[in-house]
């Protein structure tokens, strides 16, 4: 919250989009969607190491740097080839380097974004810098890129600081601080769209709370009864209301029943 106030710039770096939100006075100011992301970071792996996009994928987070000076030439990682094929050796420098060529751009556009807001204005400066969230900001010495480009101060987003210390540590990555943030969101403006599971017979189970039940509602059911029902939980009886005969429907059944008298005197007398 002091960041938000202070002036931050939110960037989480997921896999098909990057997004930006630019927190000032503790009010969202500014939003920009980027449309690169993770994926094509792998696209480009895989393309520039002709390798399949499940192997790029595990290179882009075992090995990947975002920094290529962090690498030694020497240093060499071998990937199985494909059907009996010979393993195949991919440097870690030019993996870097491929990397490093794709974050550089996609870190370019959101500081075009922040200067469109007007970041060097004194008055809408951002004091807290720039956080980091989304599985791009798992990658090795990007918060050092995106300082050398932005000269913004600049930090991981880490959701396990708002969590309690026994969370797993699964969730303690950047790739979940979003999804936390909304929950606790919710939680804390009482939305009710966040939800609190149970485990019940080894089977995870959904219970919503401050949620009030259906009512059900019958309204008229016959020609004759208007009956209106509740549900249980209201304890109320089932009323029965029987509508009154109109004029209308009184004349037509005395017609009728003189009609039906005469008839029968008729036959009476025939007898």
């Amino acid at each position: 919250q002091e960041e938000k106030e202070a002036g931050v710039a939110l960037i989480d770096i997921g896999g098909g989009t990057t997004d930006l939100a630019i927190f000032k006075d503790g009010i969202i100011r500014h939003t920009a969607v980027i449309p690169f992301g993770g994926n094509v970071i792998t696209d480009d792996i895989k393309e520039g190491c002709s390798i399949i996009e499940k192997q790029a994928e595990l290179l882009k987070i075992k090995f990947g740097s975002a920094w290529p000076g962090e690498n030694k030439d020497n240093e060499i990682v071998s990937i199985p080839g494909l059907r009996g094929r010979e393993p195949k050796e991919i440097s870690l420098k030019n993996l870097s380097k491929i990397i490093h060529a794709r974050v550089v751009e996609i870190v370019e556009q959101v500081f075009a974004e922040i200067k469109a807001y007007g970041h060097e204005d004194p008055r809408k400066k951002l004091i807290a810098g720039i956080v980091l969230t989304g599985g791009g900001a798992q990658l090795k010495h990007i918060k050092q890129l995106v300082e050398y480009i932005t000269g913004m101060d600049t930090r991981i987003g880490y959701p396990n600081e708002h969590l309690a210390g026994n969370s797993s540590e699964e969730i303690s990555s950047p790739l979940f601080a979003t999804a936390v943030g909304l929950v606790m969101n919710s939680i804390e403006n009482s939305t009710q769209s966040a939800v609190r599971m149970e485990i019940v017979n080894e089977q995870p189970k959904v219970v919503y709370r401050n949620v009030p039940p259906p009512v059900q509602r019958y309204e008229v059911e016959e020609n004759y009864v208007e009956r209106v029902e509740t549900i249980e939980d209201t304890r109320e009886t089932v009323s029965r209301v029987e509508k009154p005969e109109s004029t209308e429907t009184k004349i037509r059944r005395s017609f009728f029943d003189r009609y039906v008298d005469k008839i029968k005197d008729f036959l009476d007398n025939a007898e």
